[in-house]
């Protein structure tokens, strides 16, 4: 399984449906796509929400995005991570 943030930006019509209900159909949707939730966050600043996903590959972080898109009117920038531990090991191997 591969690590995802998704850094969200609200519309307006998506501020307004903003609920618990659409968080638990966030989280089913990712399970439909063989992933799971590990948190979400509510931030200030340029994203106004942030999803740290597993997926198995990039290829289901791209269905989850459009899907997100579609579901929630939520804009999704995603990025790809390594824990850092992963990251100092594959360095050490060039």
């Amino acid at each position: 399984m591969a690590t995802f943030f998704m850094f969200g930006k609200y519309s307006d019509e998506a501020i307004q449906k903003i609920s618990v209900e659409r968080t638990r159909q966030v989280h089913e949707l990712i399970e439909r796509l063989n992933g799971k939730v590990k948190s979400i966050y509510a931030l200030l600043g340029e994203y106004d929400v942030v999803l740290i996903v597993e997926l198995p590959n990039m290829a289901e972080a791209m269905k989850a995005s459009i899907a997100l898109k579609r579901m929630t009117g939520i804009s999704f920038f995603s990025a790809a991570a390594l824990p850092v531990e992963e990251f100092d090991q594959l360095v050490g191997q060039i």
